[in-house]
């Protein structure tokens, strides 16, 4: 453990954030070099300043705690998150993947959690928060949106503004009528989180969202494009057209 824990405390609640600040204090081993009044916040800070550990409020607004560690993901530094619902505490840490508080946090109940801290920090955590980020992301199908981090700044993308998705690599392009993001994922991922109603994968490259389609017009004997609204084109393989035919 370092002799010093660097600490950044996220919460939108002004009186929540003085309540954990003053009783860290009480820590001489605690060092605190940054307060977050919101998620966005707390990616640029965490991203800048690489705390050993953030204090992470559950419920804040656009970006909540459960947000803020998807987006970071290997970049999260040791998480204690705090609530002031039990319903959040025992949905999120059932498994004992990450510590938590509840508020109004007691300095008994933090003394504890320093101390996990103080064992979290020489070891290696990624692997359970990588399991309770993949858990959390099945709860959340069928996805209304998709958080993108682009260094420092955090894109959120409604699902209806989505016209396609392709494969690049190992990433997935996600284009929306202006604009296109990359995010470190699978189209086999998508394909199984997004609504299937309105989603269907036209192509091993491609998922369409049908609300954008305009007309198909063929290609070769075995493919065909799907011209969109904005007159892009996206190609329709045999089985991807039999796929589109079904849903529409």
């Amino acid at each position: 453990m370092p002799s010093e824990i660097t600490v950044i405390i996220v919460d939108d609640e002004e009186h929540a954030r003085d309540s954990l600040r003053e009783e860290l204090k009480k820590f001489e081993d605690i060092k605190i070099i940054a307060e977050c009044r919101n998620g966005f916040k707390a990616i640029k800070s965490i991203q800048e300043m690489r705390p050993d550990v953030v204090f992470l409020d559950i419920q804040m607004p656009k970006l909540d705690g459960f947000d803020v560690v998807e987006l970071l993901g290997d970049d999260a530094p040791t998480v204690v998150f705090v609530t002031a619902y039990d319903e959040y505490a025992i949905r999120a840490f059932e498994a004992d993947a990450l510590d938590y508080l509840l508020k109004p946090v007691s300095h008994m109940r933090l003394k504890k959690t320093i101390e996990r801290i103080s064992t979290a920090l020489q070891e290696n955590g990624g692997s359970r928060l990588n399991r309770f980020i993949k858990d959390r992301r099945a709860d959340q199908r069928p996805l209304s949106r998709i958080l993108v981090r682009d260094g420092t700044e955090v894109h959120i993308i409604p699902t209806e503004d989505i016209a396609y998705l392709e494969a690049q690599d190992d990433y997935v392009s996600i284009c929306t009528e202006e604009k296109s993001y990359l995010k470190n994922e699978t189209l086999g991922f998508y394909e199984d989180m997004l609504d299937p109603e309105y989603f269907c994968r036209i192509h091993r490259s491609y998922i369409l969202n049908i609300a954008y389609l305009k007309k198909i017009e063929p290609y070769s004997k075995e493919s065909r494009l799907a011209i969109l609204k904005n007159n892009r084109t996206v190609p329709i393989s045999r089985s991807g057209y039999r796929r589109l035919m079904e849903l529409l």
